[in-house]
C-alpha cells in the first residue's frame, strides 16, 4: 500500500485554501483545508483528471484586427492543452464576428467548443 500526501492552493475562489491531499495506491482518499465544498471536489479533480480553461486567438480575415480573442466553452483535460493550441493556429475566421460565435466546435474531439471572445467588425 503506497500512501502519498500532496499539498495544493484550490483556485475555485478568493479564499485560495491550501488542501491537503491523501493518496493511497493513486486514489483520493482525502481532501482537508477546504473552507466550502468545491475545494474537496477541486482537490479531487485536480489529482485524478485536471481542467483548464484555454485562452488565446486566432487569426481574423477582413476583420478591423488582424487577430480574435477566443476561450473554451468549459475545461479542457489538462494534457490536451497545448496541443489545442497548436490547433488553433490553424484557424481563420471571417468578419464580422459576434462574442460567443463558435469558431472551432469540438475541438480535438474531446468535446469543447472553443468561442470568440469579443465582436470584430468588418473592415
Amino acid at each position: 500500500m503506497s500512501v502519498e500526501t500532496k499539498q495544493i492552493n484550490c483556485i475555485n475562489c478568493p479564499m485560495g485554501c491550501l488542501l491537503t491531499i491523501e493518496m493511497t495506491d493513486g486514489q483520493v482518499t482525502s481532501v482537508t483545508g477546504n473552507t466550502c465544498p468545491r475545494g474537496e471536489t477541486y482537490g479531487h479533480q485536480e489529482m485524478t483528471n485536471p481542467q483548464r480553461m484555454l485562452t488565446s486567438t486566432v487569426r481574423v480575415e477582413g476583420g478591423f484586427l488582424p487577430l480574435l480573442p477566443v476561450v473554451s466553452k468549459t475545461t479542457l483535460p489538462k494534457g490536451k492543452i497545448l496541443a489545442c493550441a497548436e490547433a488553433l493556429r490553424s484557424v481563420c475566421v471571417k468578419a464580422p464576428v459576434q462574442a460567443g460565435d463558435i469558431v472551432a466546435p469540438n475541438i480535438l474531439g474531446l468535446g469543447v467548443d472553443i468561442v470568440a471572445s469579443r465582436d470584430m467588425e468588418k473592415q
